[in-house]
């Protein structure tokens, strides 16, 4: 049977990922900052580490998610990180990034390095480590290298974090097509959606799985997709679908460990979000989640992923600037 044609949709967003890649990746280096800031590295591991050994159960998943957010929308320039001002809703205040965290873990690290190398780290490469090293922490050892030599945006757009940044109610479709557009194929959208391993859900975030019966004297209907047993503790710890006070963890029964039980729980129709559930829907993504269900297979795939989500869109050379305060572009 001849395969399907690609939509319009996915081909335009396969176009706009290529483009989104350019050559700017190839710029970025591991230890790029030896010969200026020699010490740059090593400032933002102790710093993190010490945050997270103070909250190893949260801290992890949410510089985690800062760099994959930040990478989302005009590529890893931390743009994420700029407040709004009286005339910009900026992307941090888009409401996908409403309940992100670890600011002020990035900010603390830029205070420290200002002060020993002013001008020269960016504030992109400060959320690039932290984000590894947070996520080492477990392991005592790094598990990924981070090549580095990107440089700050000055433009951060609510509407543009709206527009890009993968929602949990998207079906697969769409998912390839966000992931697409950012250079990233099938492959990276299963492995990146294991970074779920680790953190929380809010409730309104699944509440439409739990709850999509309102006829009065129906009990409410469940999202098929979700297995029976699992959607009564979800509908139990939430009480309702708009409920965006409740978190529960997204991978029950290993919800503070990076490892690779996400997958154990996603074929037991155990996905917190609609976005989990739709890597079965695929063929091509559902026949990759059993071998992921090894660690040692996850982790090395997790790293490869994340180093190619980290050359999405970045500035480099003279693009950018280095920004002096991640919060606000330089004056």
């Amino acid at each position: 049977m001849a395969r399907p044609a690609p939509s319009p949709l996915l081909l335009l967003a396969v176009l706009v990922g290529a483009l989104a890649g350019g050559g700017e990746a190839a710029l970025l280096k591991a230890h790029f900052y030896r010969p200026s800031c020699p010490a740059a590295e090593a400032v933002v591991r102790d710093i993190v580490l010490a945050r997270v050994a103070a909250d190893p159960a949260a801290l992890p998943a949410r510089l985690l998610r800062l760099f994959f957010h930040d990478c989302f929308v005009r590529g890893c320039d931390a743009s994420l990180l700029i407040d709004s001002t009286a005339g910009n809703t900026a992307e941090k205040d888009a409401g996908p990034n409403g309940s992100l965290g670890g600011f002020d873990v990035i900010d603390t690290a830029k205070a420290v390095l200002e002060a020993v190398c002013p001008g020269v780290v960016s504030c992109a490469d400060i959320v690039a480590l932290a984000a590894r090293d947070a996520i080492s922490f477990q392991f005592g050892r790094d598990l990924w290298d981070v090549q580095l030599g990107r440089r700050d945006g000055v433009v951060s757009s609510a509407s543009e974090a709206l527009s890009n940044i993968p929602s949990p109610s998207d079906n697969f479709t769409t998912l390839e097509a966000k992931f697409a557009s950012k250079g990233l194929d099938v492959k990276d959208l299963v492995i990146l959606s294991g970074a779920h391993t680790i953190g929380v859900g809010h409730c309104n975030l699944f509440g439409s799985r739990l709850f999509s019966s309102t006829t009065a004297g129906v009990a409410p209907a469940t999202d098929p997709t979700l297995n029976a047993a699992y959607a009564t503790q979800l509908r139990a710890a939430c009480g309702s679908p708009s409920n965006n006070v409740t978190a529960v963890p997204m991978d029950p029964g290993s919800p503070a460990r990076f490892d690779s039980h996400y997958y154990v729980n996603l074929k037991l129709g155990r996905g917190l979000f609609r976005s989990d559930a739709a890597l079965l829907a695929d063929r091509r993504a559902a026949d990759m989640i059993h071998a992921l269900t090894k660690e040692g297979y996850f982790l090395q795939e997790f790293k490869n992923a994340v180093r190619k989500m980290g050359r999405v869109g970045v500035l480099t050379g003279g693009q950018g600037e280095i920004r002096r305060n991640c919060r606000a572009v330089n004056s």
